[in-house]
């Protein structure tokens, strides 16, 4: 609730209407003077973007049929509830219903539809997971609660990759594309402090410099914690693990917090390298050197592994002004001065730290 979810449709809905399509704007939870205020405030009052406060299905397939539209943008699917079912709006059958029923009209007007739905609180899509086998394309809009930033992700898409992320910022005039978000990430890092280092990760295409920080803490418990936070969790314990094996860390009295800052989740390998440095900055109470940047995956064996786009990570850590990546040899080509630093086992590579 709040994340802009409202606000990002209606820019859409500008946007589209200012390349000339028309579109149908279903507000299935607000009134039309709430939903024309927000686009007044947001400049997204087109001539060829119709508005209908309806629930009912029944009506806005009506509203549909009448008028030839480019795309319909219904929000919410949980508001709108079909008359010759029972049962409230939201209920799992209303959702599914109705959801199948736009899809179809969808399908045969040749109309692009977009559906606007809720999450639980775990995260995961309200309602029933057939909505998810429905569509061609689903967008997951995150936010931490503190967060000014917005981040759009594909988590199944039919046309196209599944791992590219939008970054935004909630202004007072709705989102606004972040241009450099990695120098968002990285505004707040603190200088010369234990336990932060930072990776060069891929967003899709896009290479992007986060902060992955480690707290490392003795620990009065039988068995230590080993938390995580943007990073998966086996893979800490992995690294944990390792780290004691190969490289003499021990790390069985300590308890282990890791968190990527800013909210970036990191699903790739890659940032193995970032998580061991930080870990091991935060045990040894020094840090890592502030211009140097890591990336490479870490194997069970202490080895140390190149990871694919090496050439277009070491250019976006090249831009925020770095000088040095921490990295497995490659054909890597460095650019912008980059220097690189290079071993082959995890231990070699910590030892370039210091």
């Amino acid at each position: 609730p709040g994340i802009g979810k409202s606000p990002l449709m209606l820019q859409l809905a500008a946007s589209l209407e200012s390349g000339g399509a028309s579109i149908l704007y279903v507000s299935a939870e607000e009134s039309a003077r709430q939903v024309g205020l927000r686009a007044g405030r947001l400049g997204a009052s087109g001539q060829r973007v119709m508005l209908l406060a309806e629930t009912s299905l029944e009506a806005i397939q009506a509203a549909w049929r009448d008028g030839a539209f480019s795309a319909v943008i219904v929000d919410s699917i949980q508001a709108v509830r079909a008359g010759e079912l029972a049962g409230a709006p939201g209920s799992v059958g209303q959702v599914r219903f109705c959801a199948a029923e736009l899809a179809n009209l969808a399908k045969e007007s040749g109309t692009a539809l977009f559906l606007v739905g809720h999450v639980t609180k775990e995260g995961s899509l309200a309602g029933p997971r057939v909505l998810e086998h429905l569509v061609d394309t689903v967008l997951y809009f995150e936010s931490e609660p503190a967060m000014r930033l917005r981040l759009l992700r594909a988590v199944k898409n039919r046309f196209g990759a599944t791992d590219e992320v939008g970054v935004f910022e909630m202004t007072e005039k709705g989102l606004a594309q972040v241009e450099n978000p990695s120098a968002v990430f990285l505004a707040h890092r603190p200088a010369e402090a234990p336990g932060s280092a930072v990776c060069a990760a891929m967003s899709g295409t896009r290479p992007l410099l986060v902060e992955v920080q480690a707290l490392v803490s003795p620990s009065g418990l039988a068995m230590p914690r080993r938390q995580a936070l943007g990073v998966d969790s086996g893979r800490l314990n992995m690294l944990c693990a390792v780290l004691g094996i190969h490289a003499g860390l021990d790390l069985s009295g300590h308890d282990v917090f890791v968190n990527v800052a800013g909210g970036i989740k990191l699903t790739e390998p890659a940032a193995d390298l970032a998580v061991a440095a930080a870990v091991t900055s935060s045990l040894a109470n020094r840090p890592v050197p502030a211009d140097i940047v890591c990336f490479g995956e870490v194997g069970l064996a202490g080895e140390l592994r190149a990871v694919g786009r090496g050439s277009a990570r070491l250019a976006e850590a090249g831009r925020q002004g770095f000088s040095r990546a921490l990295t497995a040899p490659g054909k890597h080509a460095a650019a912008g001065g980059m220097r690189i630093l290079s071993a082959t086992r995890l231990d070699a590579a910590l030892e370039l730290l210091e």
